[in-house]
């Protein structure tokens, strides 16, 4: 698995370039089979692009998100933690490889069958690792959001040998299938995400975008639109509207050990306000995996607001340093 500096020949959103304020370097491309996976790094200030300092630390994305997401607030407070941070596009998500249509077009009925069409969950661990084996890291910290938390846990279990600490937040057991994931989601929530319809042009991502944003924020704090519109502004991301690919994602099947074989220290976060994956989820992840640490966030959602940042860089700093 190789990373070529080239974009892919493959159907992907158009590529987008970090304006050079952000800290982000350019994109760049890890290789995994047929798959061409996004991702950049991001450069601490006073340090020449392509040469970020610290100890490797790879951030996985959730459900049809792109990896612009992740806030770059928090990605700098885990640099300053002494990380080497980068983040890169799932397959079938952002910049990376979108895979041929399948015949299942519906998040909720791809997560409720029992075998997926386009690719497996073992599939998706092997392209972190591609990523990885770009960046030239032998091994690395990992971080998980939502889906991308299933998904580190997944590469914990199939490459132990890689994965430094693990860190995974607002996700489900990364070993459960089908069905037995409903006992820890909010079906209300579920279903509301499943009626957003919004048109496939800039401006209805943008909407489809706060949209998301305020669903799953907690409630227990006012939502700041005019904030998260500018985010958006500057990267508009399909990928949370487009339910076919998010089918092929959460359809995809885990054939592996369970959870309870991770190995890697693990830290478990949860905010208590997640109005879509309840925190039974991270409960009983932290409970399953040997060792493991639950973190609960007040005040949180499904999703990483600025005041969690701080508390969320020092956990993971004395993860690693344990």
């Amino acid at each position: 698995m190789t990373g070529p500096d080239t974009p892919p020949q493959t159907e992907q959103h158009p590529p987008h370039e970090e304006a050079p304020s952000t800290g982000w370097g350019p994109t760049r491309w890890a290789t995994n089979g047929e798959v061409q996976l996004a991702y950049d790094e991001l450069t601490p200030e006073g340090l020449p692009p392509g040469h970020p300092e610290g100890e490797p630390l790879l951030l996985v994305t959730g459900l049809g998100a792109s990896r612009r997401w992740f806030p770059t607030g928090l990605a700098r407070l885990l640099a300053a933690q002494g990380f080497a941070v980068a983040r890169y596009d799932q397959r079938d998500g952002g910049e990376s490889t979108h895979l041929p249509p399948t015949a299942t077009t519906n998040p909720i009925s791809s997560l409720l069958r029992r075998r997926g069409d386009a690719y497996t969950a073992e599939d998706m661990a092997d392209d972190a690792i591609a990523v990885m084996d770009a960046l030239g890291w032998d091994s690395a910290h990992l971080y998980g959001q939502s889906l991308g938390g299933a998904v580190a846990q997944r590469i914990a279990l199939r490459h132990p040998r890689r994965v430094r600490t693990l860190t995974t937040a607002s996700a489900v057991p990364g070993d459960l299938a089908g069905p037995a994931t409903l006992r820890h989601v909010r079906l209300r929530t579920l279903a509301r995400l499943s009626r957003m319809r919004y048109p496939s042009t800039r401006e209805g991502h943008i909407d489809a975008g706060v949209a998301l944003a305020r669903l799953l924020c907690s409630p227990a704090h006012p939502f700041d639109e005019q904030a998260v519109r500018a985010q958006l502004a500057d990267a508009p991301d399909p990928g949370i509207v487009d339910a076919r690919s998010q089918s092929r994602q959460i359809g995809a099947q885990w054939r592996g050990p369970t959870i309870d074989r991770i190995t890697a220290p693990t830290l478990v976060l949860h905010g208590l306000d997640d109005p879509l994956i309840k925190p039974s989820a991270g409960r009983a992840t932290a409970a399953r995996i040997p060792g493991a640490r639950f973190v609960p966030l007040p005040g949180v959602g499904h999703e990483l607001p600025e005041r969690a940042w701080h508390d969320i860089a020092h956990h993971m700093r004395q993860l690693a340093d344990h």
